[in-house]
């Protein structure tokens, strides 16, 4: 039988005829006519959607290192060794008067947990030594910390010119190192900041790069985690 015969096709299911037509056969109440037409998503529709995703693991990513990195360096000690990168505590009351007057400044100017300040003669030349002074908090960005720090640092030595990042070794966080002028010339002014501890340091004779090599060699002696 030919397909044009099947709209006369009758089927007798037992309760009377059923008339077989050549509309489809629907197995929903719902008109198609009312269904929302789904259009076939486009493929700049799918590189974007890929881009999305892709940012947002890369955000879960750097959160959780950013995350990591804040509870790794956050339990921060700073001491003050008699020695320490061949250099030599002076406990002179002059010494301490000045490291004392240091380290009560820096502490006005953030809110330390525990502050400190040294000064550490160079035994090769007295006109050389180390002013020293810090404390230890949790920093959640210390880089903008350590650039305000520099800031308030004209308020006691003028202004801190030049200010560049150096390498901060492998206590991480970041150094930064510029030059100010003193009675006796001009001198290197270094600071470090990470998530637990900030210190700044005064290098008298000494030009940025020898300071800030000489700076590194000294947080490593002083700063434990």
């Amino acid at each position: 039988m030919s397909d044009a015969h099947l709209t006369e096709r009758q089927v007798d299911g037992g309760h009377g005829p059923v008339e077989l037509t050549d509309e489809p056969i629907r197995l929903s109440r719902r008109d198609p006519a009312q269904e929302p037409e789904r259009r076939p998503v486009s493929r700049r529709r799918k590189v974007v959607l890929a881009a999305v995703l892709a940012a947002g693991l890369a955000g879960v990513g750097a959160l959780g290192l950013g995350g990591w990195r804040v509870f790794q360096q956050k339990d921060t000690e700073l001491t003050q060794p008699p020695g320490v990168a061949g250099l030599t505590r002076d406990d002179s009351d002059r010494a301490r008067s000045t490291a004392e007057y240091l380290r009560d400044g820096f502490a006005a100017d953030i809110d330390l947990d525990r502050s400190f300040g040294a000064v550490y003669s160079d035994p090769a030349d007295a006109k050389r030594s180390v002013l020293l002074f810090g404390g230890t908090t949790l920093l959640w960005q210390p880089e903008r910390d350590l650039d305000t720090l520099f800031g308030l640092m004209a308020d006691e030595t003028g202004k801190v010119s030049a200010v560049r990042e150096v390498d901060a070794g492998r206590l991480g966080g970041v150094m930064k190192c510029g030059t100010t002028t003193g009675d006796g010339g001009d001198f290197a002014v270094c600071g470090w900041a990470d998530h637990g501890s900030v210190a700044m340091g005064m290098f008298p004779g000494r030009a940025v790069d020898d300071a800030a090599a000489l700076f590194r060699e000294i947080r490593e002696g002083v700063q434990r985690r």
